[in-house]
């Protein structure tokens, strides 16, 4: 699972492009009890999502030509104008340069060769950088990665961040988990890939989100003008996992993890 230890090629940060912030800033708020705190006049009205203190997602209003409303899963990097160039060599797309970000960072806003959008956040001399909770309940626990060929996207990314994988059976398909590319691999795994669906979503990341009820979460969805696009189910050796969409259509999962994480 996720913790806020970041390395190069953790996922280290996620934000929300929306056509109505003050909508997913509310929906938000009942479905997880975030509070949003804007970053201030000068940050075009991009804030952060907050539990308990700690900041555990972003919120800004969509800025790119006919981009729909989605999250962006960030990935650490020791050098973003590196991973910009081997995406490029890769096949894949640089939709936004490297561009500094306050604090001395700098990010880059990525798509890989088979329509993925991710971006790079290479971080800044000031501690941090990252969120500030995960793997808790109502904060990000896990990501995954939905393409034609997994096998292909696995190498893509490896090029990128080194990461490595292994193969699992899940219910109808070969999953593979992803990991850091040091340290013990089950230690450092954050996330997994799946071969996308006929007649699906469009190739993309998705993150999940920790709960402590899968089922409420999903009614508390829709209670709030979301959807629930697969409903909650039981996925043996992981947990209790539902997909819902929010109420501008942005697509994420909860999870029920099991065993709990602690």
């Amino acid at each position: 699972m996720l913790g806020t230890d970041f390395t190069h090629g953790s996922p280290c940060w996620i934000d929300l492009g929306s056509p109505d912030t003050d909508r997913a800033a509310a929906f938000y708020g009942a479905v997880f009890g975030w509070r949003f705190v804007p970053a201030g006049s000068e940050a075009g009205g991009y804030g952060f999502f907050q539990k308990d203190g700690g900041t555990v997602a972003a919120l800004g209003p969509l800025t790119e030509e006919g981009a729909r409303s989605a999250w962006t899963v960030y990935f650490r990097t020791d050098d973003a104008r590196a991973t910009a160039a081997a995406v490029e060599r890769g096949g894949g797309t640089v939709r936004a340069a490297p561009m500094d970000i306050p604090g001395g960072g700098r990010i880059t806003q990525l798509t890989d060769r088979q329509g993925a959008r991710f971006a790079a956040l290479q971080p800044g001399g000031t501690p941090g950088g990252g969120l500030e909770r995960t793997s808790e309940d109502d904060t990000l626990v896990w990501v995954e990665l939905h393409v034609p060929d997994p096998e292909a996207g696995i190498a893509f990314y490896r090029g990128l961040f080194g990461w490595r994988s292994q193969e699992m059976q899940a219910p109808g398909m070969t999953y593979r988990v992803l990991s850091l590319r040091d340290g013990d691999q089950q230690a450092t795994s954050f996330g997994g890939v799946a071969p996308l669906q006929e007649g699906g979503l469009e190739a993309g990341w998705v993150p999940y989100f920790a709960v402590a009820d899968a089922d409420e979460t999903a009614r508390r969805a829709e209670r709030n003008g979301g959807s629930v696009p697969m409903p909650a189910t039981d996925v043996p050796g992981v947990g209790r996992i539902a997909w819902l969409a929010d109420a501008s259509g942005a697509i994420f999962a909860v999870l029920k993890p099991n065993p709990r994480q602690e």
